[in-house]
């Protein structure tokens, strides 16, 4: 039975050494940055296919979203387990009443705070500036379900990101795993999607499967809900995805799937780290 005590614990050493490292500040920093960035490029338009105030604003976060989350996640969860076996301290782990299950569960928890709460404070930030892009109607849910579909995304690449980690030997390793399983995620899928419809005409509902398989596409399509319930910018994908699947639909599966991906990983890397070798 895994104690409470132990899990908080390590979380709060996790928490500790984050703080130390400057973590927290560097998410935070790079969340603004990159978000502020496609905010300005995007609102140098007056307009883009129909999409004003809010709605422009959010269009252009999903690009963001769906580029530095991944990478910010991956960054900060590819090293954890690697590292912890490289530094000793599952050797200390080992000498001292506690299980590897707790470790697990104070780590993950200290490194889904560091992730979540700096963005919290920018969709904070974005939903106080918002009266000066002007106000749209419904706004505090359309942060909301913006946010939720964010924080599903980071909880699916903060799982493979300790996968990573569990399966790697060495932390070099572990950084190249990562940055191609982010290269897969923000480029290489949507290139191999896009040559096999130039060759080949597929339904539309087969179009959205294979889209949504990845979490970052998956996470796009869940933000565009929020600023267009009809999907006009997907065209005929968009169309059936608004008259047959329905955004709540849509929206579900934005959320559901990163999640169930992420708790999937997680499950596995636990399952590994409990039967290896915790001594490089």
């Amino acid at each position: 039975m895994i104690a409470a005590r132990n899990v908080l614990a390590f979380a709060r050493l996790e928490l500790a050494d984050a703080l130390r490292s400057k973590w927290v500040a560097l998410t935070g920093a790079l969340y603004g940055a990159v978000f502020v960035a496609f905010l300005w490029l995007g609102l140098r338009e007056s307009s883009v296919l129909g999409f004003t105030g809010l709605s422009r604003v959010l269009l252009n976060v999903s690009n963001a979203v769906v580029l530095a989350l991944p990478l910010v996640v991956l960054i900060a969860s590819s090293q954890v387990v690697v590292r912890a076996r490289t530094s000793g301290l599952f050797e200390l782990l080992l000498s001292q009443s506690c299980r590897r299950a707790e470790w697990f569960a104070g780590m993950l928890a200290a490194r889904t705070l560091v992730l979540l709460a700096p963005l919290a404070l920018v969709v904070l930030a974005a939903f106080s500036a918002t009266p000066l892009l002007g106000r749209d109607e419904a706004l505090l849910a359309v942060a909301a379900r913006s946010f939720a579909v964010a924080a599903a995304l980071v909880w699916a690449f903060l799982g493979i990101g300790v996968l990573i980690s569990t399966a790697s030997r060495t932390a070099e390793r572990a950084i190249v795993f990562a940055l191609l399983a982010w290269a897969i995620a923000s480029a290489l899928h949507d290139f191999a999607l896009i040559g096999l419809l130039l060759h080949t005409r597929l339904p539309p509902r087969l179009v959205f499967l294979l889209a949504a398989l990845n979490p970052s596409e998956s996470a796009r399509i869940g933000i565009f809900t929020s600023v267009d319930p009809e999907l006009s910018v997907l065209g005929p994908v968009g169309f059936w995805i608004a008259n047959d699947l329905g955004p709540a639909r849509a929206l579900a599966v934005a959320i559901g799937w990163p999640l169930l991906l992420g708790t999937g990983s997680l499950l596995l890397a636990g399952r590994s780290l409990a039967r290896a070798d915790l001594v490089a």
